[in-house]
């Protein structure tokens, strides 16, 4: 099913998704204050998940109008997940991303209940490949992995899935208008892959149909002497552009 068709301007600023994966709190709230203005929605996953305040800073960042991605992969008994999932929406997280089966999708539906919760579940990690998901038990092809995924995640009301841009085209075609694509593994031209395998620029996901994009090391780390505030003004113009000729298409 093709994306709806829609003549409201997307801005690019609601759709860039920064991934805070920094080795302290201070660094993280430092990178967000230097973004101040250009990014509102950060991403907070493991590397910071564990540290002394995590949920102080996610209640500063709320509080400060910015939008939490809550990047945990949820993996439990259903219980646990829908616990875990009822206290994120009560905390104020805008998404949330689970990896699993039916039951764990069903549990995080069920925890999110009339939140605005976003509940994103995840595909194949863009550190994968064909290879590695073979390693994993998995027979087939990644493209045909990630859409057994996303039918059950549509199956089970999730609103969206984390899927590579190499597979967002044929994501796209197969959900209904409104289900979100959150893309990570994103690589600006001639900037270094790092342990990603399955990536794509910003204008190539945006074509394929992603609706957000998640970037962490281009903006954080950033090559060419660029400081992370021209890393990200650079990445938001690309996806201005493509967005835009996507509206006028």
């Amino acid at each position: 099913m093709a994306a709806s068709v829609t003549n409201k301007r997307i801005d690019a600023q609601d759709r860039l998704i920064v991934a805070l994966d920094l080795e302290t709190l201070a660094e993280a709230k430092s990178m967000v204050e230097s973004l101040d203005g250009l990014v509102y929605t950060f991403k907070i996953g493991l590397t910071l998940q564990l540290a002394e305040g995590a949920e102080g800073f996610i209640r500063w960042l709320i509080k400060n109008r910015n939008k939490v991605f809550l990047d945990y992969k949820y993996f439990d008994i259903p219980q646990t997940i829908e616990t875990a999932v009822r206290r994120a929406a009560e905390l104020g997280v805008s998404f949330l991303t689970v990896h699993g089966n039916r039951g764990i999708n069903e549990a995080a539906v069920r925890g999110r209940g009339q939140s605005d919760l976003k509940i994103l579940s995840v595909t194949v990690l863009t550190s994968l490949d064909e290879p590695d998901i073979r390693a994993l038990g998995f027979q087939g092809s990644v493209e045909e992995l990630v859409l057994r995924r996303v039918r059950m995640a549509v199956e089970t009301g999730c609103d969206g899935v984390i899927t590579s841009g190499q597979e967002a085209a044929a994501v796209r075609q197969a959900v209904h208008p409104g289900f979100l694509i959150v893309t990570p593994g994103i690589r600006p031209d001639g900037t270094s892959i790092d342990d990603q395998k399955r990536i794509v620029t910003p204008s190539q996901a945006i074509a394929s149909g992603a609706d957000y994009l998640v970037l962490g090391r281009p903006i954080l780390t950033p090559k060419d002497g660029k400081d992370p505030l021209t890393a990200a003004a650079e990445i938001l113009k690309e996806m201005q552009t493509a967005f835009d000729r996507q509206n006028n298409a």
